[in-house]
């Protein structure tokens, strides 16, 4: 092709600029095609066409184009920092591990990319590796609290063990500001339980989710109307058959939802271990779409008056979305979303083969371990108080209730402390729910190298074990507030 002159170089930049922001990604694809013929050698373009392959839904173009930019322009520091970020999402983990090393010789922020790694190799398993780099950047720099944080949610720690009177330093300092009091809080707390010191963890997670609330207060009235508009908005869907015309060519979803710290990532990792089933962790794509579609939380239209094009269009996105973030062709993939308990009308409407588990586990220990775990600010406002946790969870139960009771024989319910007291007939009740063929590779799920994205990332890289159950009974009278705003509902 023949070099374009400046000119139409730059109507043809603004041209696709223009396509690109307002969603016309067909005409931005043409656009940005025809300027990455002209200029081979200028990596901005085939950065653009992964960024429209990654709407699209395309996995193989958006990491082709990626590629080819990232060949072009191998120490762009930010070039090179969003493509750790989406090789990472799309789990091509010798391409981000790659780009980490570029950040860190580009020496732009060495500190940031080597604890990015080091996080990222904990999410791989590799906790050695991991490990090595942490405790060189925490004897370099000792007050930086986020990297212990971070460290110790996949690592336990002995009384011996340095990091611990670094962080009781750390933590007894007057100035230390309120953001990596936060993280410390949650670090040292961990270390202090782990070490036999359970009121002094109590203190210090309850000082980190203090600080944490200031900053993104809690409205469990909106939680509440939230709640209740989604499943309104679902209800006339209720009596319908399956939606004519749903795609049938993309991988069958099982749906894993239940509060944080449930047991659902143990769940997707009995299920994942199945040949037939690849885990997709917390897409979160459903709710985004659904939202994005049919309008926000309350304000959600009623969705049996939405033209079935639109419906299909839901159905046809998170297919393809799914297909994008998961990697292989497996015929089943699962999906963790925690939120996934607000849309069972609609997910069982548009997508006739998907399966549903919900997890319920004790709420005492739900409470007890969400409380003392980070969760980034403002994702999950309730967590950082105990009432406000007790009052979420009742809503979660409410909302299951609701679906199994208008669609009976949809939502299949597991207890966690049944499945860690006796796995293997709990496994098997699972695996039949989620409309799969027993192997018995689901009961070594623990073996798995796939990448884990949640808290849970130490706890599925062993074997079934009952240690967690009952864990709120150390914090029985921490737990009070807990308790009194959980009022006479039987605890199970």
């Amino acid at each position: 092709m023949l070099p374009l002159s400046k000119q139409m170089t730059t109507r043809l930049l603004q041209d696709a600029k223009s396509h690109m922001a307002h969603g016309r990604l067909a005409q931005a694809r043409a656009a940005f095609t025809q300027l990455a013929l002209a200029a081979p050698k200028q990596a901005e373009f085939p950065y653009e066409l992964s960024r429209i392959a990654f709407e699209e839904g395309d996995r193989e173009a958006c990491l082709g184009q990626l590629r080819k930019a990232v060949a072009l322009a191998p120490t762009h520091p930010q070039l090179t920092r969003h493509a750790a970020d989406r090789f990472r999402h799309l789990g091509a983990s010798d391409d981000a591990l790659a780009a980490y090393d570029r950040l860190i010789a580009g020496g732009t922020d060495p500190l940031g990319s080597e604890a990015d790694k080091a996080h990222y190799l904990q999410l791989l398993g590799r906790f050695d590796e991991s490990e090595k780099i942490f405790r060189r950047l925490l004897r370099k720099h000792p007050a930086e609290a986020q990297l212990y944080r971070i460290f110790l949610a996949a690592k336990k720690i002995d009384a011996t063990d340095p990091l611990l009177p670094a962080m009781e330093k750390l933590w007894a300092r007057k100035d230390l500001p309120d953001a990596p009091r936060i993280h410390l809080g949650y670090a040292l707390g961990k270390a202090l339980e782990e070490t036999g010191r359970p009121e002094r963890a109590f203190a210090c997670f309850a000082r980190a989710n203090a600080l944490q609330r200031k900053g993104a207060p809690f409205d469990a009235e909106a939680q509440e109307r939230e709640f209740a508009g989604v499943r309104a908005a679902q209800e006339g869907l209720i009596g319908l058959p399956p939606l004519e015309g749903a795609p049938t060519d993309g991988p069958r979803p099982i749906f894993v939802t239940g509060m944080p710290r449930s047991g659902t990532t143990l769940v997707e990792r009995i299920l994942a271990a199945h040949g037939e089933v690849a885990a997709g962790g917390e897409l979160g794509i459903a709710l985004r779409l659904a939202y994005g579609q049919f309008d926000v939380g309350e304000a959600m239209r009623p969705l049996d008056r939405e033209p079935p094009e639109r419906l299909r269009a839901f159905a046809e996105r998170y297919t393809r979305l799914v297909r994008r973030d998961i990697p292989g062709q497996t015929p089943v993939i699962t999906d963790k979303s925690i939120l996934s308990h607000l849309l069972v009308g609609l997910l069982r409407h548009t997508l006739p083969g998907a399966r549903i588990i919900v997890v319920q586990r004790d709420p005492r220990d739900i409470a007890v371990s969400i409380f003392r775990n980070f969760f980034a600010t403002g994702t999950h406002r309730y967590a950082n108080d105990l009432a406000d946790i007790a009052g979420t969870i009742q809503r979660f139960r409410r909302n299951v209730a609701f679906w199994k009771e208008r669609l009976p024989g949809v939502v299949h319910e597991i207890r966690y402390e049944e499945l860690v007291a006796d796995p293997e007939p709990q496994s098997r009740a699972l695996v039949a729910a989620a409309g799969l063929d027993w192997q018995d590779a689901c009961l070594d799920f623990y073996k798995s190298r796939d990448a884990v994205k949640t808290l849970s990332v130490s706890q599925v890289r062993q074997p079934i074990y009952r240690s967690s159950a009952r864990a709120w009974t150390r914090y029985e009278r921490e737990l009070q507030p807990f308790i009194e705003a959980w009022g006479d509902e039987p605890w199970d």
